[in-house]
């Protein structure tokens, strides 16, 4: 299915964090060449910049959310006026999607998003290093039609300092690797999150590692080693996930 056979014409709304222009760009042609829709289909809100819009939940087809290298987890002294800001209306809006179950799909950040609304323990109990690691589906990961398509096991990249280390009441388990048992949750039937980032290539988890080196990722001398890390195997399946998305959400 090409962007011109997607039914309707109402947009999917992408809300990013990311201060830095060159991998929020890079997200942002990312999504664009993963879920297959054209930019005037896929409204970007760049929340570090501005405030949360008043979206029409009736208007749109669906939210994608990108990673951030905000954690919800940190102590409240420690987040920026910003932070707090993007989380108190982040949280407003998954308030009222989760409520409604309007379609959702969080990328790493809507891990917390959608866990500190439950919540969930969010702590650095699971966290990963930047790195691929083999995701597999569980039983009701592979009936869910969002993972229609993707193999049982499949690489992915992480690379997260806090996780769910509890899966939180009410959520369906959908996929899990060895070093992270939540990858992949369910709330109702379209709000949707994963640990891994199935917005990534290789070229884009690269560019990531050199603008984030001094975010505490990995250690200084560790660029070499996290660069070899995600050239460990390629990365393709994931990306399936945000094509489904759009082909099953799109009005």
């Amino acid at each position: 299915m090409t962007s011109t056979d997607l039914p309707g014409d109402r947009p999917f709304v992408l809300l990013a964090t990311r201060a830095q222009d060159g991998p929020a760009d890079e997200e942002y042609a990312l999504f664009l060449r993963f879920t297959g829709l054209p930019p005037e289909r896929l409204r970007r809100v760049r929340l570090e910049r501005e405030s949360m819009p008043d979206l029409d939940l009736d208007e749109i087809s669906g939210i994608l959310v990108g990673g951030s290298p905000f954690n919800a987890s940190d102590p409240i002294e420690r987040k920026s006026a910003v932070q707090q800001r993007v989380e108190a209306e982040i949280a407003a809006l998954v308030e009222a999607v989760v409520a409604r179950d309007t379609p959702f799909l969080g990328a790493c950040y809507g891990v917390g998003t959608l866990g500190t609304h439950l919540g969930a323990p969010i702590d650095g109990t699971y966290a990963e290093p930047i790195s691929v690691v083999d995701v597999t589906l569980t039983a009701e990961g592979r009936h869910d039609p969002l993972a229609a398509g993707l193999p049982e096991t499949f690489p992915a990249f992480v690379g997260h300092k806090e996780a769910i280390s509890e899966l939180p009441s009410g959520a369906v388990l959908l996929a899990s690797s060895p070093t992270c048992p939540v990858q992949m949750f369910r709330l109702g039937q379209n709000v949707y999150a994963t640990q891994f980032h199935p917005e990534l290539d290789l070229d884009g988890i690269v560019t990531r590692i050199h603008a984030y080196a001094a975010f505490g990722y990995f250690a200084a001398d560790e660029l070499d080693l996290t660069l070899a890390a995600v050239r460990r195997a390629p990365v393709e399946a994931p990306s399936l996930l945000l094509r489904t998305f759009v082909e099953r959400y799109a009005r």
